[in-house]
């Protein structure tokens, strides 16, 4: 028997999606072999299992517009041909995926469909629909945090499990380097105090442009206070601008993606995490468990997992962000990440994972 992971996009804009499938695949057991398919873009990120499969489709094509329309029971039958033969658990990577395979697992007995939702998901009526023709035992839809599974049984009328995500601490912690080494990857001068860094792609919805108009008043108390904001994106050039506006230049760095940005986080003294929206954000997860402390939003998957332990401040309020940074900058990291750390609990939160992850997606 197999699982099939079933994946929208390759590439690293969809590394963080990627990295979740990975934790799950590995968590699995009774499976002969796992298989992917990325329906758009290519491989490249981690290990996505025994054989990857590059559909190379268009968006029209998948999501059935113009022309892909008419020919969308051919794209069906291409689907279902593709099938492995021994198929028992198919993973489907959110809304996008299941609005294009689930009518076809419907014809295919024997075969469970788990559709992952990563984040905040629009509805719309005809998947609804869709899903009331499956039964429990033959669909099961899973949400990354306690908050977005409450709302999607809400939207549903269907029962949503929970499957937070969650690192193996222990070896996370042995892939961090050191706060010499990550710096110098970096170009952070050694001394340098305090250094914020932040780790997402630039798009509005991360509230970058935020961060750095607070970061620019809190640093006027804090002249050597640095900024090290790593991702790549659409925002870069509103961002740079931004830095040039507020006379940031040498202050604020924007060193791209790098692949290997779960291993920094040590470079920093905080971590902030000013979204407007998250699923589940991983990257509060791995500042904590690498021993950085963060700073987030005011949202309720944050307060999730740090409860009372947490330094909040409202998404897109540069004041209320300036505010935080500076009571920050003057408290003990040490003991603010002690708090933040017993409450991620990260040790339980993996064992939590491994079992709910055996539990949803292991073949019988």
């Amino acid at each position: 028997m197999s699982i099939l992971n079933i994946m929208w996009a390759g590439g690293s804009a969809f590394a963080s999606v990627q990295k979740v499938h990975q934790q799950i695949l590995s968590r699995v057991e009774g499976c002969a072999s796992i298989n992917t398919w990325l329906l758009q873009g290519s491989a490249g990120v981690g290990d996505l299992g025994n054989h990857v499969v590059e559909w190379n489709l268009s968006s029209d094509q998948l999501k059935e517009r113009r022309i892909w329309k008419l020919l969308a029971p051919w794209m069906r039958m291409r689907f279902k041909k593709a099938l492995p033969k021994d198929v028992e658990v198919v993973l489907l990577d959110g809304i996008g995926v299941a609005r294009a395979l689930l009518p076809v697992l419907r014809t295919v007995p024997g075969v469970r469909a788990v559709v992952i939702f990563h984040g905040t998901t629009r509805l719309r009526g005809s998947d609804l629909k869709l899903f009331e023709r499956f039964s429990d035992s033959e669909l099961t839809l899973v949400a990354v945090s306690n908050t977005l599974a409450q709302s999607l049984e809400c939207d549903t009328r269907r029962p949503v499990a929970v499957l937070r995500s969650a690192y193996d601490p222990v070896a996370f912690r042995a892939g961090s380097l050191s706060r010499e080494q990550a710096r110098a990857r970096l170009g952070v001068p050694l001394e340098a105090s305090p250094v914020l860094g932040a780790v997402g792609r630039l798009v509005s919805g991360k509230g970058f442009a935020c961060l750095l108009e607070a970061f620019a008043a809190a640093s006027v108390h804090r002249p050597d206070a640095r900024l090290v904001i790593v991702g790549e994106g659409p925002e870069r050039l509103a961002l740079e601008a931004g830095i040039e506006r507020l006379g940031l230049s040498g202050k604020v760095f924007l060193p791209g993606h790098l692949p290997e940005a779960a291993t920094l986080y040590r470079a920093f003294d905080w971590v902030a995490i000013p979204s407007l929206d998250e699923g589940l954000g991983l990257i509060l997860q791995e500042a904590v468990i690498s021993g950085v402390p963060v700073l987030t939003s005011e949202l309720a998957v944050f307060r999730e997992q740090l409860a009372e332990a947490g330094w909040y401040a409202p998404p897109d309020d540069a004041g209320a962000w300036s505010n935080l940074m500076e009571r920050a900058f003057s408290a003990s990291a040490e003991v603010i990440l002690d708090g933040q750390s017993r409450a991620l609990a990260p040790e339980r939160a993996w064992t939590d994972f491994t079992e709910t992850s055996r539990r949803l997606f292991s073949c019988r």
